[in-house]
């Protein structure tokens, strides 16, 4: 699987944890250098992990599920770049968060999208037949990063293909502590996007690095 925008916060923490649990990881940058140096970082926090660096183009074309991590003013260049990459049969993961921080705002604001949410956006600009599941808006990057500490919450996601969730879930599950909960169709990441600049307000003013843990759940 690949990670474009692994050179980001979120995507190398997703990296070097998916890297530890064995999964192997196609680091994807629009600088082929950047995603080297990325992967060679990986590599040494985590010794024995598979993890190299390619830019996105060549990335994508590799990975039959693709982890889109990415702030929100660079979502639709990254995918109209990648249009000719992307195949039939293939996942993306949107982890995009429209934070008003994108454009100089606020972390703790987000902008109002046409189409609903990122992910909705998102896939308008996909080929026929590729799948999209939004996921990962609320597991904190530094966490992920912090590869001492353990996790324990829940990766909140939506999609509209029952496979795709599937798929998903099951990378999910891959990284110790977190566990997948399926919000249903992909209409629901306007809500669950929503959710990233309120832990942010909640962490900022407790000074923590809070997560999402849903009760009541086998």
């Amino acid at each position: 699987m690949c990670i474009v925008g692994g050179t980001g916060a979120l995507g190398y923490g997703l990296a070097v944890r998916l890297g530890r649990a064995g999964v192997p990881v196609v680091i994807g940058s629009r600088d082929q250098g950047r995603a080297e140096e990325a992967a060679g970082r990986a590599t040494a926090d985590v010794p024995g992990a598979s993890c190299t660096g390619l830019q996105n183009e060549s990335a994508v074309r590799e990975s039959d599920t693709v982890i889109l991590s990415v702030p929100f003013r660079n979502q639709v260049e990254n995918l109209a770049n990648l249009n000719k990459a992307l195949t039939s049969g293939q996942l993306l993961i949107d982890a995009t968060v429209p934070l008003a921080a994108a454009f100089g705002g606020k972390a703790t604001r987000s902008l109002g999208v046409w189409q609903g949410s990122a992910a909705q956006q998102a896939r308008e600009l996909l080929p026929e037949g590729v799948g999209i599941v939004s996921a990962f808006h609320t597991v904190s990057a530094a966490l992920l990063s912090d590869l001492d500490h353990p996790l324990d919450e829940d990766v909140l996601l939506c999609g509209d293909g029952r496979e795709d969730k599937a798929r998903a879930a099951g990378l999910v599950q891959q990284i110790e502590g977190l566990r997948p909960v399926d919000c249903g169709p992909l209409e629901m990441a306007r809500i669950i996007e929503q959710l990233t600049p309120l832990i942010i307000a909640i962490n900022v003013r407790n000074k923590v690095r809070a997560g999402i843990k849903i009760t009541g759940l086998e």
